[in-house]
């Protein structure tokens, strides 16, 4: 018999931790333009 290490489990944690990762990302983007957007209207009303 042949004990090996199943793979998947990797797998698996290596997409949940790239999909989770981005998604980060994008929210940090998100926040990151609207705080430069409304530093950018707050400049012009001056």
């Amino acid at each position: 018999m042949r004990e090996a290490m199943d793979p998947w489990t990797f797998v698996v944690a290596s997409y949940a931790i790239g999909v989770g990762a981005t998604l980060g990302m994008v929210g940090w983007s998100l926040l990151t333009m609207r705080a430069a957007e409304k530093r950018r209207d707050e400049s012009r009303k001056r």
